[in-house]
């Protein structure tokens, strides 16, 4: 169940990103109560991961989701460069977040 809140705490994280950029600096009303909104979810879910995680892998999976789904929506839908170097390096970051999954063994 850890792992579940915190891969969604992930993809909040990336949906606060891009609540920033919408909102253009908090100056407008509605995308910035979105990225409070998604920014505070994000943390809370986090948070009750860290319940049983334990707080480096889960800070590091945390901000690798947010780092690597951020980037690739970017690329996706608001037309960020998308370099063969630029995907290599988000392949890296998920392999790591993939890697800390794996040597972390179950939760208690």
């Amino acid at each position: 169940m850890s792992w579940s809140l915190l891969a969604v705490a992930g993809l909040l994280e990336i949906a606060f990103a891009f609540g920033m950029k919408w909102s253009a600096g908090f100056s407008r009303f509605w995308p910035s109560v979105y990225a409070v909104a998604t920014g505070m979810a994000s943390i809370l879910l986090l948070t009750l991961s860290l319940r049983v995680l334990p707080v480096g892998t889960a800070y590091a999976v945390w901000t690798g989701i947010g780092a690597a789904g951020t980037a690739m929506v970017g690329m996706l839908w608001l037309g960020e460069p998308a370099s063969l170097a630029r995907m290599g390096c988000i392949a890296l970051i998920l392999g790591g977040v993939v890697g800390l999954k794996l040597v972390s063994g179950p939760a208690p």
